[in-house]
C-alpha cells in the first residue's frame, strides 16, 4: 500500500475525488493551505482587518476559528469570535460553552448576543406555533440569525464576518435557491462581491472544502464535537438536498466539486441582481426590498402570536 502522496507517511485520508492520499499532518496542513488560497482567490480578508468569526460552537465554526487563528499573523488580522444564543433549551448551552472555551484557549476576544435580548423572544418561543406556520423552523431561524450576527459584528466593530459554510453548504444553498425559484438571490452567494452593499462583508473561507474534510480536521485537531443535535434541523428542504448530494458523491466522486464550479459560473451572472437597489425598512431602518425587512415582518407575526396565546 502506497503512503502519503506528499511525504510518504502512513495514510490518514484519501480524497476520492482527486486520488490524493495524505497522512494526518499533511491532511491538516492541506486544509489550512486550501483555506488560505480561497481567501486569497476571492479577496475575502484584507491585510490588517478586524475579522469577526461566527462561532456557533459546532465542529465547522470551531475549526474555522482554529484555521483563521493559524493564518492571522500572515494576514495581520485581529479576530473576534461572535456567537449567537438562539434560545434552544437543552441544545445551545453545550455549544456556547465550546465556543467560549475555544476563544479563551486561543486568546481571542469573544462576544455573544441572544435572540431574547435582540428580539424579545427565544427561538423556542418563536416556534411555539408550529401548526400555524407556513415556513420551516430553519427559515425562521436563518432570518433572525443573520440579523443577530450583523448586530454582533457592529458591536465588535469588525469590517468582515467569516462564517464556516463549507462546500456542501454552498452547493446545497445553490440547489435550494433553484428549487424555491429564488434565482435573483443567487447573487448573494457571489464570493467575490460578498454582501458588498453593506458596511460589513460576509465571507466563507471554507467554501471550497468538503464537509467531510472539515469534520476530519476537527477530529485530528481535537476540536470538541457537540453531543446534542438541534431539534429543528430536519424540518427544512436542506436535509433532503444534503442526502441526495451525498448519495451522488458516493457514486460519482467529485460531483460536488463539479457542482461548485457550475454554481459559481451561474452565480457570477446574477451578482448584480443579488445587489439590487433597496429602501430602508420602515421599522428598523436596515436595507429591505419592500419597505419592511424580513426580520421585522417575522418579528411582528411572532409577537402577535405570543401576545395572543400568553
Amino acid at each position: 500500500m502506497e503512503g502519503c502522496s506528499r511525504c510518504g507517511g502512513e495514510v490518514f485520508y484519501t480524497r476520492r475525488y482527486s486520488g490524493e492520499s495524505l497522512c494526518s499532518n499533511c491532511f491538516s496542513v492541506s486544509i489550512v493551505e486550501k483555506t488560505r488560497k480561497t481567501i486569497s482567490k476571492y479577496g475575502m480578508i484584507r491585510h490588517g482587518e478586524r475579522v469577526g468569526v461566527a462561532v456557533s460552537g459546532g465542529k465547522d465554526s470551531l475549526s474555522l476559528l482554529d484555521v483563521l487563528h493559524r493564518l492571522s499573523d500572515r494576514h495581520g488580522s485581529q479576530l473576534v469570535a461572535i456567537s449567537v444564543d438562539e434560545g434552544v433549551a437543552g441544545y445551545r448551552e453545550e455549544a456556547l460553552e465550546h465556543a467560549r472555551s475555544a476563544a479563551t484557549q486561543l486568546g481571542v476576544e469573544h462576544l455573544t448576543v441572544s435572540y431574547k435580548d435582540l428580539f424579545g423572544f427565544s427561538l423556542d418561543e418563536a416556534l411555539n406555533w408550529k401548526e400555524e406556520r407556513d415556513v420551516s423552523s430553519c427559515s425562521f431561524c436563518g432570518v433572525f440569525r443573520r440579523r443577530a450576527i450583523d448586530e454582533a459584528a457592529e458591536r465588535a466593530k469588525v469590517s468582515v464576518v467569516a462564517t464556516a459554510h463549507n462546500l456542501d453548504d454552498y452547493v446545497q444553498t445553490f440547489i435550494m435557491n433553484l428549487l424555491h425559484g429564488d434565482v435573483a438571490r443567487l447573487g448573494w452567494l457571489d464570493p467575490v462581491h460578498a454582501d458588498d452593499s453593506f458596511a460589513i462583508r460576509r465571507v466563507k473561507p471554507f467554501m471550497e472544502i468538503y464537509e467531510e474534510e472539515v469534520a476530519l480536521f476537527a477530529f485530528h485537531s481535537g476540536v470538541p464535537f457537540q453531543s446534542v443535535s438541534c431539534p429543528y434541523m430536519h424540518e427544512g428542504l436542506r436535509t433532503e438536498v444534503r442526502d441526495y448530494l451525498d448519495r451522488m458523491e458516493a457514486t460519482h466522486p467529485g460531483i460536488k466539486n463539479v457542482l461548485l464550479g457550475s454554481s459559481l459560473d451561474v452565480i457570477s451572472r446574477y451578482a448584480d441582481a443579488g445587489r439590487k437597489a433597496s429602501v430602508p425598512c420602515s421599522d428598523c431602518g436596515r436595507p429591505s426590498s419592500s419597505g419592511l425587512c424580513n426580520v421585522c415582518r417575522m418579528k411582528a407575526r411572532i409577537k402577535q402570536h405570543i401576545n395572543y396565546t400568553g
